[in-house]
């Protein structure tokens, strides 16, 4: 547990990763996000390669109201055969567009972009990507995905500059 939380401690440091995503393609988000609806629990179904989620499976994010307006991140997984548990917050930027951090005493300086690029309208699957190239996720309210929702985010994806070749897939 506290060897995930050191990596997610040092978020701000992975994006010195190299990117998946072309960044000269420009990003395009969701045009409106209903955040009542984005909440709850979602399961991770894809990602890109990144150090604090390296031998993740069963991963999930929920998210929740905080009573200061801002949204509770809990983000799980197990790694190695044991369960690991981090608390953290986001906030909206823009209406499809969040910050998130896992070191809330260090304020923003700590903070990842985190942007909606597609949603279902019945907010079963949801695509997010981050303008620096270094992160996406493919959620889902369920641990699998149909093939055309695959397929769609994917689509998504490319679309944005992504290279859909180094996406991992979670295991469930």
């Amino acid at each position: 547990m506290l060897r995930f939380l050191v990596l997610l401690c040092l978020l701000p440091l992975t994006a010195m990763a190299a990117p998946v995503r072309n960044e000269s393609v420009p990003m395009s988000v969701v045009t409106d996000v209903d955040l009542n609806r984005y909440l709850g629990k979602w399961y991770e179904i894809a990602r890109f390669p990144n150090r604090f989620e390296a031998g993740c499976t069963n991963v999930t994010a929920t998210y929740a109201m905080r009573g200061d307006g801002d949204i509770r991140v809990e983000n799980a997984c197990t790694k190695g055969g044991i369960a690991e548990v981090i608390e953290g917050k986001a906030w909206v930027v823009d209406t499809a567009k969040l910050k998130v951090t896992f070191v809330p005493w260090l304020g923003a300086i700590a903070a990842g972009d985190y942007w909606v690029l597609d949603v279902k309208s019945n907010y079963s699957m949801a695509v997010v990507g981050a303008p620096s190239g270094g992160f996406g996720w493919v959620l889902a309210r369920k641990p699998t995905l149909s093939k055309a929702d695959t397929d769609r985010a994917m689509g998504v994806f490319a679309a944005n500059g992504y290279d859909t070749t180094q996406l991992e897939w979670v295991q469930h």
